[in-house]
This record gives structure tokens, C-alpha cells and sequence, in this order.
């Protein structure tokens, strides 16, 4: 974690024995070193103040549990998303499993909505602006549940 927040990316990658990232909010697998290096590159270009700030470390047999808030500012495209010049701020899980003493896989757990929140993409689903979107959005589906609730009161 230092490596990355010292955007070290070839000690970063060369820390693993064979280096894979799992990123669970997206279903992104990036496996093997150049995989991984694009992976850091592009999160450098999207947040190039990004930084990891681990709160708690926990270690198990075979795997090293770090939470933490990852902090940065959107100045660059990131997975499609056109910079917003916003600053995201969003708790973090991250699981380090190792293959005896090899290091072998970062799996990284986050609430995607958070970050897309803060950088304005989206919104609360429990606010009225959230509401109203869903439901300007996504009509067929309301409408659904609206039926659905109306049956069950029978």
C-alpha cells in the first residue's frame, strides 16, 4: 500500500508473486502484471492525488484484512467517466490474500455509489432528487413494485 500511495507501480507489481487485483464493485479481474500496471496507471490518471489512508489492519492465515478511506481529486477519465474536478472520499476494504509467504491477489470492496455521489453522477436513492430520478428512469420497474405492494395489501 505504500508503493501505491508512492505511485511506485513496478515495486507495487513486483511485491506479488503474480500480481492480480479483484476490484468487487465492478466485477473487474486484472491478472498479470501488465493487467495490473494498466489498472494503476489508469487510476493515477483519473485521481493523480489519489491516496490510500489504512485505518485498521487485521491478519488472518492466510490473508491481511486493511480498511481505510481512499481519497483523491477526478482529474482525469476514470472506467468511461469524463473528469469532473471533484474530490471523492470513501471508506475501503481491502483483502491481500497470500499463497504461503507469495502474495497473489488485492481484492479491493467499496460501495461504488459513494464515489459516484461525490463525483455528481449520481444520486441518494432515498433523497427526493434520487426518487425522482429512479422514477423517470426506470418507470417500468416502479410500476411493477407499485403492483406488487397493491396485491400484497389485498
Amino acid at each position: 500500500m505504500r508503493l501505491e500511495n508512492d505511485y511506485d507501480f513496478p515495486g507495487c507489481i513486483g511485491a506479488f508473486a503474480h500480481p492480480r487485483y479483484e476490484i468487487v464493485a465492478t466485477g473487474e479481474v486484472h491478472d498479470g502484471p501488465a493487467a495490473v500496471d494498466a489498472f494503476l496507471a489508469e487510476n493515477r490518471r483519473a485521481f493523480p492525488d489519489f491516496h490510500f489512508e489504512p485505518s485498521r489492519v487485521t491478519a488472518g492465515t492466510d490473508t491481511v484484512l486493511v480498511e481505510g478511506a481512499f481519497t483523491g481529486t477526478h482529474e482525469g477519465t476514470w472506467r468511461g467517466l469524463p473528469a469532473t474536478g471533484r474530490s471523492v472520499d470513501f471508506r475501503m476494504a481491502v483483502v491481500f490474500e497470500f499463497a504461503g509467504d507469495d502474495l497473489v491477489c488485492e481484492r479491493v470492496y467499496f460501495d461504488l455509489g459513494t464515489p459516484l455521489r461525490q463525483l455528481g453522477v449520481s444520486r441518494d436513492p432515498t433523497s427526493l432528487g434520487g426518487r425522482l430520478t429512479v422514477l423517470a428512469t426506470h418507470p417500468v420497474t416502479i410500476a411493477g413494485a407499485l403492483l406488487r405492494a397493491l396485491r400484497r395489501r389485498r
